[in-house]
């Protein structure tokens, strides 16, 4: 199942619901959004979650479990409904399935059955969305070396995407040992990366919530351990569920790789949907995103979806010219970011996104154009972005000379 179904249950029977709600969270492609112990709560809950599917346990009143599968389908047709029952009276199941239940599960259901009715829910469901699945944009920032911006484009991208209300965006720090996404937001979170992982296998929407730290901004942050040694917890298998279940919860959820490139980064590089490398215009830095780049291009998956961004255009230290740079990485520059030093430190002292500190700042601009060119949830705003880039990029060529 190729998309991350956001689910909610309800079932008044202590022992049942807490039988089900395990094994949906054994599930990668699950994410528990609630789970309700009683019928009468439920259409709140699900006003209020808004999950892709409904579970509605039947068996401590099947009566009230079926009127309320009829309300639901009627007020809420955006949520699935998937009846589960120990009973498989013909009568039973026909009613159910009058009531509005896409599907009907026996209990105990197995897991291969659990999975095929999902996977079925899953297929009619975005089938509907002229074939599109709900997807989240998953944006994955790296440097082409240390120090070159990548954490302070990653957060003020992820505070630009914010400002949309339509939007919810989540920012996972990635750099392990040396991360410091939560210095620029001035924040002093209670959880880290590490405390989401311990609990993995037992996540939902609770506990996710608990463990994000949400900005002023609306940018909720995932941040890195405190603790070095604890580093050694986190798997590439873990990440990549953490970011699955971001994935089903934001409608963007930005990532700050670490320098090393390890397998970590790699898996969540893997998971993005689009990669964003950060470079300056000096030749070590360039070669650096050369030979990623020979080495994502190795790779069927990556090498389309891999961006170069350039950053502290105009810096007045023998930059090497945008020309010579394009004619060294062989390819277009997605964007270019202006030289402020002055306004990043400001920015990054304080503890805060640029869009506060410097709202009419040029590089304030910039970032507001990468992050509309990086939206892919709206193409008009990214074809729009896109034209208002190109002008601007003429504009720093005609102004800067280190980018002729």
């Amino acid at each position: 199942m190729s998309n991350v179904l956001r689910i909610a249950l309800v079932d008044p029977n202590d022992a049942t619901r807490e039988s089900l709600k395990a094994m949906l969270l054994g599930l990668d492609t699950v994410w528990l959004e609630a789970d309700c112990s009683r019928y009468e709560f439920f259409p709140d809950v699900l006003e209020q979650t808004t999950p892709d599917v409904g579970v509605v346990a039947l068996d401590s009143n099947p009566d009230q479990a079926i009127e309320l599968i009829e309300r639901l389908t009627a007020e809420i047709p955006g949520t699935e409904i998937l009846a589960a029952s120990r009973n498989t009276d013909g009568h039973l199941i026909l009613k159910t399935i009058r009531a509005g239940a896409r599907e009907f599960l026996t209990l105990p259901v197995a897991d291969e059955d659990l999975s095929s009715a999902l996977e079925r829910v899953s297929q009619q469901r975005f089938g509907r969305m002229d074939g599109r699945a709900r997807t989240s944009e998953v944006i994955a920032i790296a440097g082409g070396s240390g120090g070159v911006g990548a954490t302070s484009t990653a957060v003020n991208v992820g505070c630009v995407l914010a400002e949309n209300t339509m939007n919810s965006v989540a920012l996972l720090d990635l750099d392990l040992a040396l991360g410091d996404a939560d210095v620029f937001l001035d924040s002093i979170p209670d959880y880290t990366l590490a405390d989401v992982v311990q609990n993995v296998s037992r996540l939902d929407i609770q506990l996710l919530k608990r463990s994000l730290t949400k900005h002023s901004s609306g940018l909720h942050l995932l941040p890195r351990p405190v603790e070095l040694q604890v580093t050694n917890a986190i798997t590439c298998d873990n990440i990549r569920k953490v970011i699955g279940l971001l994935k089903a919860s934001f409608t963007h959820l930005i990532i700050d790789l670490s320098k090393s490139y390890s397998l970590i980064d790699m898996a969540a590089i893997e998971s993005a949907s689009k990669v964003v490398l950060i470079t300056q215009l000096d030749l070590p830095c360039l070669r650096n995103v050369v030979r990623l780049m020979m080495s994502f291009e190795e790779m069927e998956e990556l090498k389309d979806k891999v961006e170069i961004v350039v950053n502290r255009v105009g810096l007045d230290s023998g930059q090497i010219s945008l020309k010579k740079a394009k004619e060294t990485l062989g390819r277009e520059v997605f964007a270019l970011l202006p030289n402020d030093y002055r306004t990043m430190v400001e920015v990054r002292n304080n503890g805060v996104p640029l869009i506060v500190q410097a709202p009419r700042a040029g590089i304030t601009h910039a970032i507001r154009e990468l992050a509309a060119k990086l939206d892919g949830a709206n193409q008009q705003r990214g074809e729009e972005a896109d034209s208002t880039s190109k002008s601007s990029e003429s504009k720093w060529k005609k102004f800067w000379p280190g980018t002729k």
